[in-house]
């Protein structure tokens, strides 16, 4: 007689996931928890304290990295967010014709592209216009993380796109409401989540990034990541464990409303 089969029931299965997120936990949890640690070696516990929140709080490099992050973050988020809204437009408010899918694939080629060969191909290129301009700011970080962030910002406004009725724009260009207008009142209302839930994916993204950065930033232009990059290669601190557990407190903050916002329909 033969067993029945349920695919919701497939032994072993609980033990690989329990396995799996284990291993991708743990160490967190060992981070957050040394971060609290009075000691000043990783290697044993001293106790309970926030000194090295305070610590990281008082130091110069520490906060102006953390600001300087902010900055680029914040302005590549909306440049890379206006971009996207306007490839998202361009892509699905529009008959299909030869040639949508490549430019679906240009859009996306940084998710694509391994972001080492991304980094280094930022690095001639604007090593190039430093020579020529003889400008060497935090303006190439910008538009590096710019670049890089558009396709996450486009992913979900043009989910929203997709997903909108396209009832009311009709109803709308049916009463002589001009194209602008009826984005204006009609089309933007509605496609507000989309555009809140890429604005906070590119910034994470953004907020995130080393590899881009190590490769694009000039002397002095440390952001956070890169920092801390720095700081380990010295050797794991318990001020290090600090800035990761805000740091990591900040970047779960953000997606968690990304994940609330996306979920909106109305």
């Amino acid at each position: 007689m033969a067993s029945n089969f349920s695919i919701k029931h497939q032994p072993g299965f609980t033990a690989i996931a329990a396995t799996c997120f284990v291993v991708l936990y743990l160490p967190i949890v060992v981070l957050v928890i040394y971060a609290f640690n009075a000691a000043t070696s990783t290697s044993e516990w001293g106790g309970f304290s926030l000194k090295w929140f305070q610590s990281a709080c008082q130091n110069t490099q520490v906060i102006d990295a953390t600001l300087r992050s902010f900055q680029i973050g914040a302005i590549a988020a909306v440049l890379s967010t206006i971009f996207a809204t306007m490839a998202a437009l361009a892509t699905t408010r529009t008959a299909s014709y030869p040639g949508l899918t490549f430019k679906y694939a240009a859009i996306n080629q940084p998710l694509m592209v391994p972001e080492i060969v991304t980094g280094v191909a930022l690095l001639i290129f604007f090593s190039r216009i430093k020579i020529f301009t003889g400008y060497s700011g935090i303006g190439y970080l910008v538009a590096a993380h710019t670049a890089f962030c558009i396709p996450f910002a486009y992913l979900p406004i043009r989910a929203r796109l997709e997903n909108m009725d396209l009832t009311l724009e009709r109803a709308a260009a049916d009463l002589y409401a001009t194209p602008w207008k009826t984005f204006r009142r009609i089309t933007l209302p509605l496609l507000w989540p989309g555009i809140l839930a890429g604005l906070m994916l590119a910034f994470v993204i953004s907020l995130d990034d080393v590899v881009i950065t190590e490769f694009v930033k000039s002397g002095g232009q440390d952001t956070l990541p890169t920092y801390m990059l720095g700081q380990i290669r010295r050797g794991i601190t318990p001020e290090i464990n600090a800035i990761s557990t805000a740091f990591l407190l900040l970047s779960v903050a953000i997606v968690t409303l990304f994940f609330f916002v996306s979920r909106k329909r109305d």
